[in-house]
């Protein structure tokens, strides 16, 4: 038998052998990294050349028209306030680097997407009253948004991280939540634009400075309330953080913001709902605080072991990811390495930055990709069905790519055909690299990556249009339909910049299905409810799938790719057919089965197969 460092960490932890973290930095790291992370602001780096991907399957995709292109229209849509975050040609510290997530939220419950923007703050602060705020957008469904930021009772200000969304009390509205060095804060939403501050009320007040990062609420005992999520990044106090001057702290010969390595990890945040309006820090007896990892980003909560529970992924910066597995009795259980998902193929620890779930394969399996730091590829992890995975970045293709560093991420089907293409924003965390000898700019251009039915990719950025190939410093980014086209679009948070809002022109004519859930047993919002679309007909192709209906699956869910929050209407591309049969499996363990719902609408279903509402989506005019 050929052993795997993984296959020996796997193999051990289902003995009564008792892995230190000491054991395990020497199994998944080669002798002397375990010492060079513990100098502060060291970050492990790798030997990754790009290889290429070995032959597969035909495709019957490859050389074809991309079939859309993207187009920033932020300006011209009223997305004229610039995100400010930290020193913009120098950072002291590393909370400067971080930048802050985005929201496509519908806060109204019209079917048309409003945005939210995090906004951070600068080390000197700001004279009273020109505090930086996140802001409120309304869309006003002729391809434009209004500021109603000022009406809207969001007057917070300060180091704003990540967003996520869900309605915490079942009233029928969304409510927002967002992260931030220093206390978060819940928004109860009223409906109309208007927000009340309830985070004291709500028992969410916290005792100490914590660095909060991703967030998700999720049912994690499937009582129909829902629960809350929040991981932590560092434990970081500005008054003792180090100076890079002082520590010594470089990236590659360049003095640089410290950590995280050689600073404390923060401890995840699990809430549960008590019912009442009020939450109860269930953490540490949940299990959220014993893992391998630490560090925590972005977030992202799926059922990736099938078994019916939700579970919950973090995507760690420079140790090893983390994978609370749901054991059904209200606790979790780290089980990262044994799944296969903790470290890169090799066994070293990746500084994650992004993180997203999708079936790209059409397995009827969840699977992950992560965004990692410079000099490391991407990850993608297929899920093998058995409660582990398989890194298939190389196999995929997604090794072709080392040299920009990743945030916010997605699967998302771009043109309709049934297959979800992998959606990436890049930006580098520290901006001393310009100007500097460093073959790898501040501002950098997203990658995009089309599915070739095939189990690979195809990286396609260079024909997806300006929108995908201007360089920004982009962080959060999410994705939805904000013009009710049909196709997916892309808003991006960027650093010190303007956001830009990726319009999707398709210039090929393809059908789709939208479903929106609201629950009734289950959690209002329907998060955590698993959404199968079988296609009613499916055209013959080379990749072998013959006339096999066109069948997909993913699920409703908050928070995830990079301290954003995507849309919670489920989209499918259908490719050519026109209809299609749609099947619910609830959080409460109901399941609703419509067959024969047209193509090109959105379907609001309630638990119990009602269906709420039906919307044609023509668009707005461009």
């Amino acid at each position: 038998m050929i052993w795997t460092r993984r296959g020996l960490i796997k193999s051990l932890s289902r003995t009564a052998v008792v892995l230190t973290l000491e054991d395990v930095l020497k199994l998944a790291w080669p002798a002397g990294a375990q010492e060079v992370a513990q100098q502060v602001g060291a970050r492990p780096t790798y030997d990754t050349k790009p290889r290429p991907a070995p032959k597969g399957v035909a495709s019957p995709v490859t050389g074809t028209p991309l079939g859309y292109s993207f187009v920033d229209v932020a300006k011209q849509s009223g997305l004229t306030t610039k995100t400010i975050y930290g020193g913009e040609h120098k950072n002291r510290y590393l909370l400067e680097t971080t930048g802050c997530g985005v929201a496509f939220y519908d806060f109204d419950h019209d079917d048309w997407l409003d945005l939210f923007l995090v906004n951070g703050t600068r080390l000197e602060g700001f004279a009273k009253g020109q505090e930086p705020v996140s802001h409120l957008f309304k869309n006003n469904r002729d391809g434009t948004f209004t500021d109603i930021t000022a009406k809207s009772g969001m007057t917070r200000s300060g180091w704003g991280q990540g967003c996520c969304v869900g309605d915490y009390d079942n009233d029928g509205l969304n409510d927002l939540f967002v992260t931030y060095y220093g206390q978060n804060i819940l928004y109860k939403s009223h409906g109309d634009g208007t927000f009340t501050d309830v985070t004291t009320k709500a028992g969410l007040t916290q005792s100490k400075m914590r660095w909060n990062s991703g967030c998700a609420f999720v049912d994690y005992d499937k009582d129909g309330k829902l629960d809350l999520f929040v991981a932590n990044y560092i434990d970081f106090d500005i008054k003792t953080a180090p100076l890079p001057e002082a520590a010594g702290c470089a990236y590659k010969g360049m003095q640089v913001a410290c950590g995280p390595p050689g600073l404390e990890g923060g401890k995840n945040i699990l809430y549960r709902n008590n019912g009442d309006g009020t939450f109860t820090d269930v953490s540490e007896k949940a299990g959220m605080w014993g893992t391998i990892g630490t560090y925590g980003l972005s977030v992202t909560v799926a059922d990736l072991d099938n078994d019916g529970w939700p579970d919950i992924y973090v995507a760690n910066d420079s140790t090893a990811a983390t994978y609370y597995q749901n054991q059904k009795d209200g606790t979790f259980k780290d089980t990262a390495i044994e799944a296969g998902i903790a470290y890169s193929p090799d066994g070293k620890p990746q500084a994650g930055m992004g993180v997203a779930v999708g079936d790209f394969n059409r397995d009827g399996l969840l699977d992950i990709v992560k965004t990692n730091f410079a000099g490391d590829t991407d990850s993608l992890y297929q899920n093998l069905g058995d409660g582990t995975f398989e890194d298939h970045t190389y196999l995929s293709g997604l090794g072709v790519n080392t040299r920009y560093l990743g945030w916010g991420v997605g699967f998302v089907d771009l043109d309709n055909d049934g297959w979800l293409d992998i959606f990436i924003s890049n930006g580098h965390v520290y901006p001393e690299v310009d100007g500097s000898h460093l073959d790898a700019p501040y501002a950098e251009h997203k990658y995009v990556y089309r599915n070739l039915r095939n189990g690979q990719f195809e990286e396609v950025t260079n024909l997806a249009g300006n929108g995908m190939t201007d360089a920004v410093a982009a962080r959060g980014c999410a994705f939805g339909d904000f013009d009710n086209d049909g196709d997916m679009d892309v808003v991006v948070n960027c650093v010190n910049s303007l956001p830009q809002l990726l319009r999707c022109d398709s210039t090929v004519a393809r059908n789709w299905i939208k479903i929106r859930v609201v629950g009734k047993k289950s959690n209002r919002a329907g998060i955590g409810t698993r959404i199968t679309v079988i296609a009613a007909t499916a055209a013959q192709d080379k990749s072998g799938m013959g006339k096999q209906p066109l069948r997909q699956i993913d699920e409703v869910r908050s928070g995830g790719s990079y301290y954003s929050q995507n849309d919670l209407r489920i989209h499918f591309g259908l490719d050519g057919a026109k209809t299609a049969d749609v099947e619910l499996a609830w959080p409460s363990g109901a399941k609703d089965t419509l067959t024969g719902l047209a193509a090109n609408k959105l379907y609001v279903i309630e638990e119990g197969g009602k269906v709420l509402k039906t919307m044609a989506m023509d668009g707005v005019k461009k």
